[in-house]
């Protein structure tokens, strides 16, 4: 143990000293790549009861308020039955009970306050037909969890993870839920949504002795019922996760070539497929080591499946969830490796995964569009307990930080290159175990602006000081521009360090609060500079500590 301790030690002494050279970043705006597709304008929860409490209100808020676009939001346990109150890893708005005789009871008020949140704010549900309300659920009993940080993850499934006992039933309760949202919210809206079915149904969330059978006819039942409320919905599936490439291509042919369960010919609607893709970070001689290599496998692998199927060229792809790893609820108390949530391995990492989201799509020539970030926040919860949220009791973690920036982007794509370290198959292949940190850029333009997101990334949670950074960027328009440097690293746009320096309260006073509070916002490095280019090119140079991010926007003057 203290061999290795040592040797993880000189090996990061060499990676400091090698990082101490300038790392230089090339952008050529005349070089374009693609549509910088808000693919990170998707967010998703376990708790949809948290919506509309008052954290949860004030954070969908501040996500609608980053965003140029409709921000989509996804959430479990929409269907399930219970009186609203909510619990890790588990909600319930009981619109559906039975009576005496065994007749529909359908109650809209709770599932109506968490959409009408979104709305409110121009949001938009990517609507999941989850999970199973008692009365339908093959075994009911016991129904709701009681799961904690610590406790075994299958104590999750219960009554509410089983298939319906009478189909006609469910799929009328489908009926109902997207009629009712077409007379609350009007046809157009609605058309906009995205309506799926389940939750990792190869996972722990179906039981059934024969898994993949079921939830076909579970997703022909729920496509038939959301189609006839509304011809023009959209509805897809089937949100695999674990590298489940099996399943989605027999998912995939099931809907091109399999007779449906309910109208008897062949085929069902798929109007957009979806799947999971999650890291596997480990603690290594007591340092947190990230697994983005994990996540980004998963991604190519059911890219690759998606990719093999001609029918579906161009067919929407989003990525359900996508994350470090898979338990938002899951604190560092109990599980160490999740240490990284709360400071800037977690926004580094993160500015680093979306830009290879969009490389793995584009190698694959799929339409990627959305890879919805699994973190929201947890009501009532200990500061910074370690889950994994945007915020913690009303205050942003700088993760959230990284999507304000993103918010900035827009346009086109544009060419990246320099002596750069890893590219997108590096990391797919091996991660960022090297010498070299991953020091790297996200570059887009539009007819207003220029805008680059750089990180300095390595799968190791360790800070340094980093390096200098020299960018250069050409094909710029000439004249009068302002120039203006975000940062997130340890001491700009990042609550937690602000927060530990406080002597880490747990019930902030109201001035702590407000510090706290404004820490969390996303901070200039720099004030704003007037530049002028010349030669359609500028350079710049600044020093990027390791795990820090910096985003640079170049605003043309009209």
């Amino acid at each position: 143990m203290k061999f290795n301790t040592l040797l993880l030690s000189i090996l990061f002494s060499v990676s400091l000293f090698s990082q101490n050279s300038t790392v230089n970043i090339n952008v050529d705006l005349a070089k374009e790549k693609g549509p910088m597709t808000p693919i990170w304008a998707w967010f998703g929860y376990d708790e949809p009861n948290y919506t509309y409490m008052k954290d949860g209100r004030k954070l969908l808020s501040e996500i609608a308020a980053l965003s140029p676009v409709p921000v989509y939001v996804r959430a479990h346990n929409l269907m399930n039955t219970g009186d609203g109150t909510p619990a890790l890893k588990w909600g319930s708005t009981n619109m559906y009970t039975e009576d005496a005789n065994g007749n529909p009871i359908y109650n809209w008020a709770i599932v109506d306050s968490i959409f009408d949140t979104y709305i409110q704010r121009g949001m938009k549900p990517l609507a999941q037909i989850g999970f199973m309300p008692e009365a339908l659920s093959t075994h009911p009993q016991p129904y709701q969890h009681s799961w904690k940080p610590g406790v075994k993850y299958s104590e999750i499934e219960t009554g509410w993870a089983y298939p319906p006992k009478d189909y006609n039933k469910w799929a009328e309760l489908i009926y109902q839920w997207v009629q009712h949202s077409v007379k609350r919210y009007g046809k157009a809206e609605v058309e906009s949504w995205y309506w799926e079915l389940w939750n990792e149904p190869n996972g722990a969330y179906l039981i059934t002795p024969n898994v993949f059978d079921e939830f076909c006819k579970m997703y022909d039942y729920a496509s038939d019922a959301v189609k006839r409320a509304l011809p023009t919905a959209r509805f897809g599936g089937p949100h695999v996760t674990g590298g489940a490439t099996k399943f989605l291509r027999n998912f995939i042919t099931h809907c091109l070539k399999d007779t449906n369960a309910v109208t008897g010919k062949v085929g069902t609607p798929m109007d957009f497929v979806a799947f999971h893709a999650k890291g596997s970070p480990k603690v290594v001689n007591g340092v947190v080591r990230m697994g983005m290599m994990n996540q980004l496998r998963d991604m190519n692998d059911h890219f690759k499946v998606i990719a093999s199927f001609p029918e579906i060229k161009n067919i929407p792809v989003i990525i359900g969830e996508s994350d470090p790893e898979g338990c938002a609820a899951c604190g560092m108390q109990t599980d160490p490796q999740n240490a990284y949530r709360n400071g800037t391995m977690y926004s580094s990492y993160t500015a680093a995964s979306i830009a290879r989201e969009y490389d793995l799509a584009e190698f694959h020539g799929v339409n990627l569009i959305g890879a919805v970030n699994w973190s929201f926040e947890f009501e009532n919860q200990p500061w910074f307990f370690g889950f994994r949220d945007l915020a913690t009791n009303g205050v942003d973690k700088p993760v959230l930080n990284v999507f304000r920036m993103l918010g900035m982007m827009g346009g086109k794509r544009v060419e990246v290159t320099g002596d750069l370290a890893y590219d997108f198959k590096t990391i797919r292949d091996s991660g960022v175990r090297g010498v070299r940190t991953d020091i790297n850029a996200l570059a887009a333009k539009t007819n207003n602006n220029t805008t680059v997101l750089v990180w300095n990334y390595h799968d190791d949670d360790i800070q340094g000081e980093g390096s200098p950074v020299n960018l250069s960027l050409k094909g710029l328009k000439n004249g009068k521009a302002t120039m203006y440097h975000y940062r997130i690293d340890a001491n700009h746009s990042n609550s937690y360090e602000v927060w530990k320096k406080m002597g880490s309260p747990q019930q902030p006073t109201e001035k702590e609060y407000k510090i706290l509070e404004k820490s969390g916002q996303l901070e200039l490095l720099t004030k704003p500079q007037k530049v002028k280019i010349k030669n359609s090119e500028l350079t710049l140079n600044f020093q990027l500590p390791r795990q820090g991010v910096s985003f640079i926007k170049i605003e043309y003057k009209n």
